[in-house]
């Protein structure tokens, strides 16, 4: 049976895409784990492989095509003996008389189509919420890829009471691999999110505004520039409206005193100069938030929706400003790893983020986040939670101020004002407070970090 391929959902923000290259032509054999394509994110560029193997009887949607929908169909894969009859015969079985499903959240990549077999970046452990039955002139069918059917049919599994985690809930290899009956039993079950009265993959209404008509209105006798929002500046307005509207952010300032942690600075590297490393006050503050995290372990946890996730690990996402808008890639066990080692592998996070060639992996998860406008001259200011974080650091310049001594006298000292930003679900006042002290006993002391 000729299969239509469909836009995938390569990020957990995407809505939309553009086929930016195409790496087969019609009539070329595809197997399973081939690349198809490249795709733009709002995110990334990011290749596109196959789950099935076919030919490639048609291509729907031409390379360089923008706004393509997830879910839509981009190509037809004809199965061995089919001929190009069955390119028609896909696009009138019912499939692409079907609405485009919304893409569904995710907390991992999935490819809307690709990778059943083999691959970190598989989609078919991820259930959908789009059932696997979908209506073709008034009777159920059930959509399943050849390999799952010839799995069920071998173990005697009922498709139809299987859940699919493919394009629309197509049924992949992995989902009849890991069918129960007593799964199947649970996913029919009222969830918690249908009770309180939404449903899972819903998004939340949120207030829109002032309508651009309105605000078009107000300015029609000025002359200004109209600019078009790209994939991720719409990404970025909705999801920090979102966070300033749902997350009940408080704020915890502190000053903290860098002098001791310059000469320690300038001292290691100096050391460090013939490896060719160089340490940035940066990669000291992701050191010492880490340790932090990890020295007060209550701080170091994420919203869950309807409990709160303590992380073993202290995995800190650190903003990084791109052309456009920014990233927050993410240094796993932060922790565990050298100021050296996590100065080179904030410097590729960096640069990979600049060419957005950064994969969803490096960029979601993580408990805390850091942004630091100190290098731009900004002395203090309040960042947005990235949800689902617990919190956010915002770091200020280092600036020579006057202060007080121990011995009562007054003295210059280089002094950076930080701003933690908190989740007040996840962490209340005094356990912030504990966080912002082991952070500043860390970088007031920096010999401490390498113990």
């Amino acid at each position: 049976m000729a299969t239509e391929i469909l836009m995938p959902a390569l990020s957990p923000t995407m809505e939309e895409g553009t086929l930016a290259k195409w790496l087969v032509k019609e009539g070329d054999t595809v197997s399973s784990g081939d690349l198809l394509a490249e795709i733009e994110t709002d995110k990334a560029t990011m290749e596109f492989e196959a789950v099935d193997e076919g030919v490639i009887g048609k291509i729907i949607v031409s390379e360089g095509t923008e706004g393509v929908k997830v879910n839509s169909p981009i190509a037809v894969l004809l199965e061995e003996g089919e001929d190009a009859s069955a390119v028609d015969a896909a696009s009138s079985d019912g499939s692409s008389n079907t609405a485009p499903a919304e893409p569904t959240p995710m907390t991992e990549p999935q490819a809307g189509y690709g990778r059943e077999e083999g691959g970190s970046n598989s989609g078919a452990g991820k259930a959908s919420e789009t059932p696997a039955k979908e209506a073709s002139s008034g009777s159920d069918r059930v959509f399943a890829t050849p390999v799952a059917r010839r799995i069920a049919r071998d173990k005697g599994i009922d498709l139809t009471d299987v859940k699919g985690s493919g394009p629309r809930g197509r049924i992949v290899k992995a989902d009849v691999e890991a069918f129960t009956p007593e799964k199947a039993a649970a996913a029919t079950s009222p969830s918690e999110a249908t009770k309180s009265g939404t449903t899972e993959g819903q998004k939340p209404a949120m207030p829109t505004g002032v309508s651009a008509d309105a605000v078009l209105k107000m300015y029609e006798d000025r002359d200004f520039e109209e600019v078009k929002l790209d994939g991720m500046r719409k990404t970025i307005a909705a999801r920090l409206t979102e966070a300033k509207q749902t997350i009940p952010h408080f704020y915890l300032r502190r000053d903290i005193q860098l002098d001791a942690l310059l000469k320690f600075r300038s001292q290691l590297n100096k050391q460090l100069e013939g490896r060719g490393v160089k340490l940035s006050v940066n990669d000291f503050i992701i050191k010492a938030s880490a340790l932090a995290l990890q020295a007060v372990p209550d701080a170091n946890a994420v919203w869950a929706g309807d409990r709160v996730l303590k992380l073993k690990p202290s995995d800190v996402a650190v903003a990084v400003a791109i052309e456009g808008g920014l990233f927050t890639p993410v240094l796993r066990d932060a922790h565990l790893k050298s100021l050296s080692a996590l100065s080179s592998e904030m410097k590729d996070l960096a640069a990979r983020a600049r060419d957005r060639k950064l994969a969803p992996h490096e960029y979601q998860g993580g408990s805390f986040a850091i942004s630091n406008l100190g290098m731009f001259g900004i002395d203090n200011f309040d960042a947005v939670i990235n949800p689902p974080h617990g919190s956010i650091l915002a770091v200020g310049a280092g600036v020579k101020k006057p202060v007080i001594g121990s011995d009562g006298e007054i003295a210059a000292a280089t002094v950076m004002s930080v701003t933690l930003s908190v989740d007040h679900r996840v962490i209340d006042g005094a356990l912030g407070a504990d966080f912002l002290k082991a952070l500043a006993e860390n970088l007031e002391n920096p010999m401490v970090m390498l113990a």
